[in-house]
């Protein structure tokens, strides 16, 4: 040891044993072999901003603070150093070295020799040194040990107060619901006193009635057939036979609904079928994947088959020449693209399929493609390959978890599974917000290589007026710590889910109609009333505290009315846009300048305003549709950011605003088939890849 060495510095292995000790599962216990099995070893980087502990066993710990895990690496690399070298060559880095460097230049890089880590894009994940200068409006998660007696009792508290206060919210919303709910029910008493129908003012009543009527019908037509079955076996005319077998989607399950959260027996009643594949993302979480198929042309594969073991990082190899995968079971020319559909907040992927065959999900699958539908982390089911429910690291994760994990796991399991390069993606709502964050040039933008278009429902980037309403502000102007105590660390006021499980399920979709009615503003005047109440047997679902607070809480999107931006920096570009405008009418007028003048001014203008753009080369093209009176987001602004050059590498291949269209209206409207669904299934298979195309079935209608 050199002279003048700190005990620190001639001790880096009891530094690392003690960092390790701090980010493993369990408190370290030589006694205790499950302790010794799920210590934490060393830090993996999925990208320079997220890194993932892992362990003895191979398991993966997520949110670590990018500081503690990059100690973690840097004290693992001196012991090593001191153990193969006798410890007479100098340490490289410090505990203390590293927090005085993080104190007085934020924004300097670590020097690549003395780190023994390298800045380089093309540098090992391991080796990639995260930004000590994180985005404003993604900071730093919390950091929670393991359980220690201190921990567990912070976690009893935490679990405690917010179980009676964020109760009293919920309760305070229930309550608005229903005494907004109070003067609607008078009207429709009115009505009915004066003997006049109060639903006859929906715009598509009478198509409601066509359609309630001719579900009653179907539902006897099932009856009649399951008593015929019930009978003795006999000779079947060959007429009749014909017509079955020559059904391409002969349903499975009719009657009358029972309302059950349940996708695959909404896919059985139109003919089709659904197997789910468990997918672990790169952070350890299990998150749902369901996988539509037709039954007669298609098999399912086994249940080892879909659970995976460990997560699937995109394929490097595709068979590309018709080969058919494991699971892909259609021969060359008659294969079908994939498509991905992503839902929204307090959502699950069981949204696109609640109106029968007008479900946007049921849709495409019959029009030829081949459908999965993703699930985000935890759901109806908390996952996680080595956290459980209680544990507050299994609820320490936002929006930007779900784009760059959960996103990435879902496209990599739907790719390994048909064998293409690249897919559809659609989503709504929070699901083009963790695509729009994943895409983004400082996060995981190579998700975009993966992606033919991205169309994107309700596109939430930036916040619409309703934001600002008092149960909003409430949860803005509240401290991060008062939120935790109001909302607890685990998950968003599970006593939703409570609920979920005890009522009624018409009583629930009733209830579940008015809450989100309440805070939303949203009405069904363009929905089918009858199928109103299945719509919400598939939310809410299990959401954590702290992606709640990223939404509404006082750093991020709510203050800052923006997914990727801050507001100072939306308020100016909006300024600057407003003021070329001008400048351009003024000056590049064709009377005025020159045909090459104007194109060189043209050029400049786009680079100007592109000089702060969010994506970069690698951004597939976009689609969008807009609801015209959705009050939740503002994607009207959205489309204008596009329309002024503010993001030169983005190719939008569809627009349109649906004016008279509310937020949910994009997947539930009775319309949406006709405004959105073809449009969609048009627009994905004109931006297939060409080789993909010579491959698949042409979709109907395209």
């Amino acid at each position: 040891m050199k002279a003048g060495a700190t005990p620190q510095q001639s001790e880096p292995a009891d530094l690392y044993a003690r960092q390790s000790e701090n980010l493993s599962l369990l408190p370290h216990d030589k006694n205790n072999p499950e302790a010794n099995a799920t210590a934490a070893v060393q830090a993996k980087f999925v990208t320079p901003r997220d890194p993932v502990i892992e362990t003895a066993n191979g398991g993966r710990l997520p949110a670590v603070p990018l500081a503690e895990a990059q100690k973690l690496n840097l004290f693992k690399d001196e012991a090593e150093l001191q153990g193969s070298r006798g410890g007479e060559h100098a340490i490289r880095r410090t505990t203390l070295d590293l927090a005085a460097e993080q104190e007085t230049d934020q924004g300097a890089a670590m020097d690549d020799s003395m780190s023994g880590q390298s800045t380089r894009a093309e540098a090992p994940l391991r080796s990639a040194i995260p930004p000590t200068k994180t985005h404003p409006l993604f900071p730093q998660l919390p950091m929670y040990g393991p359980p220690t007696v201190l921990r567990t009792l912070q976690t009893f508290a935490f679990q405690i107060t917010s179980a009676f206060l964020s109760l009293a919210f919920l309760g305070t919303i229930v309550l608005g619901s229903i005494f907004t709910s109070i003067p609607i029910l008078f009207g429709h008493i009115y009505l009915r006193l004066t003997l006049r129908n109060p639903h006859a003012r929906r715009p598509f009543h009478e198509e409601e009635k066509k359609r309630k009527k001719a579900r009653e019908e179907s539902a006897r037509a099932w009856e009649r057939q399951r008593r015929r079955n019930s009978r003795p076996a006999k000779q079947e005319p060959d007429h009749e036979k014909t017509t079955r077998d020559s059904n391409e989607y002969e349903p499975m399950e009719g009657g009358k609904d029972p309302l059950v959260c349940d996708v695959s027996y909404y896919a059985r009643r139109v003919g089709l079928d659904v197997e789910e594949y468990n997918v672990q993302t790169e952070d350890g979480f299990v998150i749902g994947l369901w996988h539509l198929y037709n039954p007669k042309d298609y098999t399912p594969t086994s249940s080892s088959h879909r659970n995976q073991d460990e997560p699937i990082s995109f394929p490097e190899t595709y068979l590309d020449d018709g080969q058919a995968t494991p699971s892909q079971q259609y021969p060359p020319g008659e294969r079908k693209y994939p498509v991905l559909l992503v839902h929204g907040l307090l959502q699950s992927a069981g949204a696109y399929c609640t109106n029968d065959d007008d479900s946007l999900a049921f849709y495409l699958a019959k029009s030829g493609y081949d459908v999965w539908l993703g699930n985000n982390r935890c759901g109806f089911r908390p996952r996680h390959q080595m956290l459980t429910y209680n544990d507050p690291r299994m609820w320490n994760w936002n929006i930007r978890q779900m784009g760059v994990m959960d996103l990435p796991a879902l496209i990599s399991c739907v790719l390994s599974e048909t064998g293409f390069p690249k897919l559809g993606l659609i989503c709504h709502s929070q699901g083009t917000t963790e695509t729009f964050v994943a895409l983004a040039k400082e996060q995981r933008p190579e998700v975009g290589n993966k992606i033919s278009v991205f169309c994107a429902l309700a596109p939430a980037v930036y916040a619409g007026p309703l934001i600002g309403k008092m149960y909003f502000k409430f949860m803005r102007i509240i401290s991060p710590g008062m939120f935790r105590l109001v909302f607890g660390i685990h998950a968003f006021i599970p006593f939703m889910m409570t609920m979920h499980r005890w009522l009624p399920a018409s009583l629930y979709g009733a209830l579940g109609y008015r809450v989100f009615s309440f805070l939303f503003n949203w009405s069904d005047t363009r929905w089918e009333r009858d199928l109103r109440d299945r719509m919400f047997q598939f939310a809410p679902v299990y959401v954590s505290a702290e992606s709640m607070r990223w939404w509404l809480g006082r750093e991020c999107f709510a203050s800052q009315k923006c997914i990727l931006a801050t507001r100072e920096e939306g308020t100016r570009e909006e300024e600057e846009d407003e003021g070329q405008d001008v400048v351009m009418e003024e000056f590049l007028d064709k009377d005025r300048l020159p045909q090459t003048e104007q194109l060189r001014h043209g050029g400049e203008g786009k680079r100007w305003r592109g000089r702060n753009a969010w994506y970069d080369e690698q951004v597939p093209p976009f689609a969008l549709w807009v609801a015209g009176n959705d009050e939740l987001v503002d994607g009207r602004r959205l489309l204008r950011r596009f329309a002024r050059g503010r993001e030169p590498h983005v190719r939008v291949v569809h627009s349109k605003v649906i004016e008279e269209y509310e937020h949910l209206d994009v997947i539930w409207a009775m319309d949406m088939i006709e405004k959105v669904g073809r449009e969609v299934k048009e627009v994905i298979w004109r931006t297939a890849p060409v080789e993909a195309r010579k491959l698949c079935r042409v979709p109907k209608g395209c």
